[in-house]
């Protein structure tokens, strides 16, 4: 995504764990065309890191047009192991983290008339298995912000919230988690990449790649049972 930004000629700051990562993301970034690229070194598992990023960008930038919250934390791709602690490790970096960014960001969005960007999943519109922890997390994220966007909407604060619901993604991280456990395609990243951009460029409301899940959603609540056994049939259980 920091790619596709960059041959726009964005001004960007980027954050990560890895230091080494953020560093070659920077020069290829710069290779392509972006006018300014800074990097934050930071661990969204930390209740204060956060504040500490979002403080960094508006030193560097003095102010912010987009908030793209894309970070997720590892989890397995298996079945419910009872695993209470991990759960509430999750939540912290794939729910409370982007909760925490916005609620920073949005003084300065305000300001700028800006979008928050979040990026989400069809495991937070529709249950699957062993995706427990990761759906409760995804599910979060819609509920808080669809009703943060009520909230804007009332107070007449101009900022756009997009909500992007994506499928699976061919990274080299969710190819390994599902691989002969899933009996579906993966999408490329670089157009997920690129139709999230179009969303928050536009100010969509909500964005699904493939386009094709938007229908899905339509008909989640139609036929719940046939659903679910639709959806079993696409996971190798003898696998998980």
């Amino acid at each position: 995504m920091a790619y596709h930004y960059s041959r726009f000629g964005a001004e960007i700051v980027l954050t990560a764990r890895r230091g080494t990562l953020l560093q070659k993301v920077m020069e290829k970034c710069l290779q392509l065309g972006a006018k300014k690229v800074f990097y934050i070194q930071a661990d969204m598992s930390s209740p204060q890191a956060p504040e500490e990023v979002v403080q960094f960008a508006l030193q560097k930038l003095g102010g912010l047009d987009h908030l793209v919250l894309n970070h997720i934390g590892g989890t397995p791709f298996q079945m419910w192991d009872g695993d209470v602690e991990h759960t509430r490790w999750l939540m912290q970096v794939n729910f409370l983290s982007y909760v925490a960014l916005a609620s920073a960001a949005l003084p300065i969005l305000a300001e700028s008339k800006g979008s928050l960007i979040v990026v989400s999943s069809l495991t937070g519109k529709i249950s699957t298995p062993f995706t427990t922890s990761y759906s409760a997390t995804k599910f979060a994220l819609d509920g808080f912000f669809s009703s943060l966007r009520h909230e804007l909407a009332m107070q007449k604060q101009d900022v756009c919230i997009t909500l992007c619901i994506l499928g699976l993604i061919d990274t080299e991280m969710a190819l390994e988690k599902t691989r002969n456990k899933v009996y579906m395609s993966a999408y490329p990243a670089a157009e997920a990449a690129l139709t999230i951009i179009k969303g928050g460029a536009t100010r969509a409301r909500e964005v699904f790649y493939p386009w094709w899940l938007e229908l899905l959603c339509y008909l989640r609540d139609w036929f719940p049972d046939q659903r679910d056994v639709v959806i079993q049939s696409f996971y190798n259980y003898t696998s998980a």
